[in-house]
């Protein structure tokens, strides 16, 4: 047999299998599933922010039922992961990448099913991670950054803020520029669209083709900047990406773990294209805030007590307090998965900064062909070699400019060996 008959062959049952997936974890909305609805806020309100209705494991049964059969779906991805060992083998590289796949989505449906139950946040944490986790032996948690951010952003409070941090856009205003935008960046996407929703607690969200806007807000140009580059280049890029796989098609779809990269991506982008802001950071800084004083015991009152002393209004407070606790309780733990944009930003900054120092800066841009996980890079690569993972096309300019990267994570790699508190000292006349 030829070696172009080898390698079809093998890219057709890589697709077949990985089709499988795609079609499997289609009815699957996490978010969907997890969301409050509006009577809770009303009810809250009503009662001056101090007491909210029952919501537990019947509340999610009755307000959000799943619209497949928990059960048989798990079995569904246990036999394609049996399937994937038959057909490519135990030691497979794309295997291993689609069969961890496969058991990520049944741990997603096992917390669905907890949803309102104590587990639910045990299984939230064994797939999106905890604000007490190190990166390495002896490093700083979540946690520990959280802390010295927010210590740091203390010092410059009113320092930075400009015309560009006023709230003057509306939301219908909003969509019309990143509308605009976003053309000129997917020129030749024209079926893309940036649309208005009242049925999302974030600021924005992207789609497969799409981005919402929260209706009836108002929005800074650094926000709007945050937007085009967050939701836009990185998840709305990366997204096209996958969905142009010609074989591993499973890359247009993520499961938890590659949310922690994709967020961190999209994060670093936001800082290496200058758009990120202290607001921003702050923001980010609140939800591990957030997330650690409920893995600590505190309740949905003390969180949104927390977000109040921040400064955010009631509503934003209880908006941003009900990321923590959906899917679970009033007092019950929280779900971690907006530890994912904090965590994801140091593990690929640091992936990217090992990468130049081992002459591996060529494999920086694979972090874009799809939903892409940072464990499977050097599998990726690999595909991308042998012609199984076509290209991205859509990379943002600062990572597509490997001179650029390279460039910035050498000087990295040494600041990051001096001591910035004996610079502090020596420093200290220089900063009275």
């Amino acid at each position: 047999m030829a070696n172009g008959e080898i390698l079809g062959e093998y890219a057709q049952t890589i697709h077949e299998l990985s089709e499988r997936i795609v079609a499997a974890q289609k009815p699957i909305r996490v978010l969907d599933t997890l969301k409050w609805d509006m009577s809770v806020e009303e009810y809250f309100f009503e009662h001056k922010c101090k007491k909210l209705p029952t919501i537990d494991n019947q509340y999610y049964v009755q307000h959000n039922p799943l619209c497949f059969d928990p059960t048989i779906k798990i079995q569904e991805f246990r036999d394609i992961e049996q399937s994937i060992r038959r057909c490519l083998g135990q030691y497979s590289g794309v295997g291993s990448i689609m069969q961890r796949m496969c058991y990520e989505y049944c741990r997603v449906i096992e917390m669905l099913m907890a949803r309102g139950t104590p587990q639910f946040s045990e299984i939230s944490k064994e797939l999106y991670g905890s604000s007490q986790d190190v990166f390495h032996v002896g490093a700083p948690t979540l946690k520990d950054l959280a802390t010295l951010v927010t210590e740091t952003l203390a010092n410059i409070k009113d320092q930075v803020d400009t015309k560009a941090d006023e709230k003057k856009y509306s939301s219908e205003e909003t969509v019309e520029i990143l509308s605009d935008r976003l053309a000129n960046y997917f020129s030749d996407r024209a079926h893309l669209r940036v649309e208005l929703s009242d049925g999302i607690i974030a600021d924005a969200s992207a789609g497969a083709d799409r981005i919402k806007i929260h209706k009836g807000l108002k929005f800074s140009s650094r926000e709007i900047r945050t937007f085009e580059i967050h939701e836009g280049w990185v998840h709305l890029g990366s997204t096209l990406n996958g969905m142009a796989q010609p074989v591993c098609t499973f890359l247009s779809k993520g499961p938890p773990s590659s949310t922690v990269t994709q967020e961190g991506l999209a994060i670093i982008t936001e800082i290496f294209t200058f758009s990120s802001y202290p607001g921003r950071v702050q923001r980010l800084t609140n939800r591990i805030n957030a997330v650690n004083m409920a893995e600590e015991g505190a309740n949905f009152f003390d969180v949104y007590q927390f977000y109040r002393t921040q400064g955010l209004d009631e509503n934003d407070s209880f908006q941003s307090t009900v990321r923590v606790f959906r899917g679970s309780t009033p007092e019950g733990g929280p779900f971690t998965k907006d530890l994912s944009y904090s965590k994801g930003f140091i593990l690929i900054y640091n992936y990217m900064r090992l990468a130049v120092q081992r002459g591996l800066v060529s494999r920086i841009p694979v972090l874009f062909v799809g939903k892409t996980t940072l464990e499977d890079l050097h599998i990726l690569a690999d595909l991308l070699d042998e012609g199984i993972v076509a290209a991205p096309k859509y990379i943002p300019p600062q990572f597509s400019d490997l001179a650029a990267v390279s460039a910035w994570m050498v000087y990295s790699l040494f600041l990051n060996r001096l001591d910035l508190r004996r610079l502090a000292i020596d420093f200290k006349a220089l900063l009275q």
